[in-house]
């Protein structure tokens, strides 16, 4: 007679326990896969959203840089035209002062000469203020090329390359030559 087979229930406890079917490799790859994509896909989107914070930043950054050096360049172009105000100012009072002496008609030789010095102080003093100073040129100073501007050499008791006479007054203005002072010097013995 036959027999009746029933399953080996060890078999079927070997499929459940044993290496896992092609199938179930399949949908376990899958599944990484599909984990991995979508990791990808959010680092990405962070990266983007990196990305345009970046593009942001640098095109504020540009805009800021184009706008400080715009500004510099209009502070550049006021300092340049408003540059002599100052100066312009403080000598006002003296114009003033040779307007007053020149609308005088009855004035002495005494009058105007009081009133030309009194007007000469105001020069010095408007110069002065702004950094325009006279150079020291006095007879015995040493002749300095950095200052002076020797006119001609004559012969002197005093020691060679002196300073023996000032033809025109030389000036700084904020250690800078404006004018040298030309200067006649004494020759070597």
């Amino acid at each position: 007679m036959s027999e009746n087979k029933q399953p080996d229930p060890n078999q079927f406890l070997s499929g459940l326990s044993g290496a896992p079917s092609p199938e179930e490799l399949e949908a376990a790859h899958a599944a990484d896969e599909f984990d991995a994509l979508s990791a990808a896909r959010a680092e990405i989107a962070t990266l983007q959203a990196k990305n345009a914070e970046l593009a942001d930043s640098y095109l504020r950054a540009k805009a800021d840089t184009e706008n400080a050096r715009r500004r510099a360049d209009e502070d550049i172009s006021k300092a340049r035209k408003f540059a002599v105000e100052s100066f312009a100012e403080s000598l006002l009072p003296v114009a003033d002062s040779l307007e007053a002496g020149l609308g005088m008609a009855t004035a002495t030789a005494e009058q105007l000469r009081e009133g030309t010095e009194a007007t000469l102080k105001q020069l010095k003093s408007a110069l002065e203020r702004n950094k325009v100073l006279e150079i020291n040129s006095s007879p015995g100073v040493k002749f300095d090329p950095h200052h002076h501007q020797a006119v001609g050499v004559v012969p002197s008791d005093l020691e060679a390359n002196t300073i023996v006479s000032v033809l025109q007054k030389g000036y700084v203005i904020a250690d800078r030559i404006l004018r040298p002072a030309l200067v006649m010097v004494s020759a070597p013995k």
